[in-house]
């Protein structure tokens, strides 16, 4: 059974996963070595990239030392589809190993998927972008909801909505968010705009100058600023409502703009990207709805 040590903070394990959705028999699963060439990676993994480096040290560790634990996988059409171990299964191909030990399982394709995402979520450092797609995937291919995969997760539904809204980025800013040098922080304070050219333009520079999440959202919230002028050029907003706009949209992460009339009276209005960043915000407020 691959450990379920638990090193981003997961509530469940991927023994909990596997208890969820099959009865295993572990005292009747026995090792065997597989020809590599049967294998294929799992269809379902978030993983996008391996390092190349670390890879090659684990390849050699092999060579030098064997493999100590087996990979898990399932029989498929075509040869085994790997459940759990593709780093060990990748750097024993580049050692040249003609087989590798494995334990053949039968599982789901719903236990298939989580254990995917589970597996890579505990025992390696996904980039935020993969995390996010990986939830996605999850509600796509499991018609499941926010709450339902934050519940089979053990995660927060806020957790899971703040790394969906990641893939409401731009195309070249999300590439920057995967290559690790935009990190999420960044990311989440350039969603505060709606202009794809802006959040490209203010991600290209954070990364060029190396900005704090604390410099960008002064530049984001410039920006927006800058904007309401061009459409608004009549209304000249306060210094208070200003920054009571800035601490509104450091609050709810998203455009809040406050709305002065000559009468004294108002409005506030904070966007939401669809309903799940609604319930987002609503949690934000303390909102329960039945």
């Amino acid at each position: 059974m691959v450990s379920s040590k638990n090193n981003k903070g997961l509530g469940k394990g991927i023994d909990a996963i596997f208890s969820d959705f099959e009865a295993i028999d572990e005292s009747s699963e026995t090792v065997q070595n597989i020809k590599i060439d049967q294998i294929r990676p799992n269809p379902y993994q978030p993983r996008k990239t391996f390092d190349e480096d670390a890879l090659n040290d684990l390849s050699n560790s092999i060579k030098e030392n064997g493999i100590f634990q087996p990979i898990i996988v399932r029989e498929s059409v075509n040869g085994y589809e790997i459940i759990a171990g593709e780093r060990r299964y990748r750097a024993s191909k580049i050692a040249g190993l003609k087989e590798i030990p494995a334990i053949v399982r039968v599982l789901s394709e719903t236990a298939m998927m989580e254990i995917a995402v589970l597996e890579n979520l505990q025992r390696e450092d996904l980039t935020a972008l993969e995390e996010a797609e990986a939830y996605q995937t999850l509600m796509d291919k499991l018609n499941l909801t926010q709450d339902q995969v934050a519940t089979r997760l053990g995660k927060s539904r806020p957790y899971i909505a703040n790394y969906l809204r990641l893939l409401n980025l731009p195309d070249k800013t999300q590439k920057l968010v995967q290559n690790g040098v935009l990190s999420m922080g960044q990311a989440r304070t350039l969603l505060s705009l709606k202009d794809p050219e802006q959040i490209d333009a203010l991600a290209q520079k954070a990364v060029k100058e190396d900005l704090t999440v604390r410099q960008l959202e002064q530049l984001a919230s410039d920006a927006k600023s800058n904007s309401v002028k061009v459409r608004k050029r009549s209304i000249t907003k306060s210094p208070f409502v200003r920054e009571t706009e800035s601490k509104l949209v450091e609050k709810f992460d998203t455009s809040v703009a406050v709305k002065e009339s000559r009468n004294g009276r108002g409005k506030l209005e904070i966007d939401f990207n669809n309903i799940d960043d609604l319930n987002r915000i609503l949690d934000i407020l303390g909102i329960k709805l039945d």
